[in-house]
Formats: C-alpha cells, sequence, structure tokens
C-alpha cells in the first residue's frame, strides 16, 4: 500500500494536515503529470501537487494495519 505524507498544506488547511499519512491512490488516466490522488480529511480523492508529499510504500502489513485505522 502506498502513502503520502504531506509536507506543504498552504491553501489546503481544511483538506491536508501537516505531517500526516495519506492514502494514494494509482492516476486515473486523464490526471495531469506533477499531480497525485490523495484521500484527503473529506474522505474523497482528490488530486494535489506531487511537490506537497514525498510518497511512502509501506511494506503490506504496514499498510494494512494502517488502513484499518482510517476507516
Amino acid at each position: 500500500m502506498i502513502f503520502a505524507l504531506c509536507l506543504d498544506n498552504e491553501g489546503y488547511e481544511v483538506s491536508l494536515e501537516l505531517r500526516k499519512l495519506y492514502p494514494m491512490l494509482p492516476p486515473e488516466p486523464n490526471d495531469p503529470p506533477g499531480y497525485i490522488r490523495i484521500i484527503d480529511e473529506s474522505g474523497e480523492d482528490y488530486l494535489y501537487t506531487a511537490e506537497a508529499f514525498e510518497v511512502i510504500e509501506l511494506s503490506p502489513q504496514l499498510g494494512q494495519r494502517i488502513a484499518a485505522t482510517l476507516k
């Protein structure tokens, strides 16, 4: 499972918390380059600039444990 660590939430303070791990979804065919799809605080997925995050790939076991806490 892939997560992204928020390093910059300027302009998205309500949707993103600094230093929080967010689930990252695979890109959709029409997603623009330089953006990643994040499930934010609303519980929906939105595109954010990749520069605002550090992508982190976790082991399947740890990813599942973290994902279980998000439900």
